[in-house]
């Protein structure tokens, strides 16, 4: 049975709840506190436009009831209906919302970044999409952190993995899965001559601590010295770890911390991203076609987006759309392209 004196005393203790200092420390916490929060706040709202309906639904029966004027109670009997009309239906609503529970959405996100076809170019555009998810998290608020990185000489990556957490951080990077090809001049290039390098991009779930959890017997973790561009060591100490999930084979690195156990801990993340990947892939795979086209999500052999930088354009295959001012793009700037996937996929 619904009761809004109950929500209202949820959403009070929710606040006290989100005051704490020491939920500072417990990010996941912070996030589902939040969008328990922003649901019980729609409720409220909801309450209030039907408590206002109700007033206006009082006058107007006053001013039919006086008949004072003729004209005017006509005009009030028509709006009366109207009003009616729309407390049935936002009451339908309000009951229907306070039945509803959080999505089960991921509170964070693992994006993984590699070079594919044109060689130093390539890499060199991995450190562009790396730059641009950078500044679009800066401005959108979200968090992030490098778990690993395999960079080349000349200022690209080979790959380059990164957690990114923060609200609807899943909702607005969930498009970005795919290949990416980007057409220019590379800066190595002297006869001036156009050429198309393809990078790969993948966007994981983090999966949450109750999501599932690995069996310690089922990982072998090897440790090494971390290598920068070239192969040549940057640590003494072997600071780097290597995890294989024995039943997958599937291995998984991170190098990018000084110290050994940040660094088992981010190949872990990484590791438990990939297992809830498959896990999901191959439960889509079981569904009927229908339902795998609903689920939708670009494959990772997908090529999604062509970056052209001679006419400043890029264009978005799955939704045959092209958008300009590039710089401003592979700054960040990546609203007006969220959006229009958000309404058209």
């Amino acid at each position: 049975m619904f009761s809004l004196e109950n929500i209202r005393k949820e959403y009070d203790e929710l606040l006290i709840q989100l005051g704490s200092p020491e939920l500072i420390s417990d990010w996941e916490r912070f996030e589902e506190l939040s969008k328990k929060k922003k649901r019980l706040e729609k409720i409220i709202e909801k309450q209030k436009e039907i408590d206002q309906i109700k007033k206006e639904i009082e006058e107007n029966k006053s001013i039919m009831a006086s008949g004072e004027d003729p004209e005017l109670s006509s005009l009030a009997e028509g709006e009366l209906r109207n009003l009616t009309e729309k407390q049935t239906s936002l009451e339908k609503e309000l009951e229907e919302s306070s039945k509803e529970k959080e999505e089960a959405t991921p509170q964070a996100i693992i994006v993984e970044i590699r070079a594919g076809t044109g060689g130093e170019e390539a890499g060199l555009f991995v450190a562009d999409l790396f730059k641009m998810y950078s500044k679009c998290a800066q401005l959108q608020g979200w968090r992030q952190k490098v778990l690993d990185s395999n960079s080349t000489e000349i200022g690209g990556f080979k790959e380059i993995i990164f957690e990114l957490k923060g609200n609807d951080v899943f909702s607005k990077m969930k498009w970005e899965g795919g290949v990416h090809r980007v057409q220019r001049i590379p800066t190595t290039e002297k006869a001036g001559r156009v050429h198309t390098s393809t990078v790969s991009v993948a966007v994981l779930p983090k999966p949450q601590k109750t999501e599932f959890k690995i069996k310690p017997s089922d990982l072998k973790i090897d440790v090494y010295k971390s290598s920068g561009p070239g192969g040549q060591y940057v640590n003494k100490r072997e600071t780097a770890a290597r995890i294989t999930h024995l039943p997958t084979g599937l291995v998984v690195t991170s190098q990018t911390e000084r110290n050994l156990l940040q660094n088992k801990e981010n190949a872990l993340a990484i590791l438990e991203a990939r297992l809830l990947e498959r896990r999901e892939t191959e439960a889509t795979e079981k569904m009927g076609d229908k339902r795998r086209i609903q689920i939708g999500g670009a494959k990772r052999a997908e090529k999604i987006r062509t970056y052209n930088f001679p006419q400043d354009r890029l264009t978005d295959h799955r939704i045959k759309k092209s958008f300009h001012q590039l710089e401003k793009i592979l700054n960040g700037e990546m609203e007006p392209i969220i959006e229009a996937l958000k309404s058209e996929l």
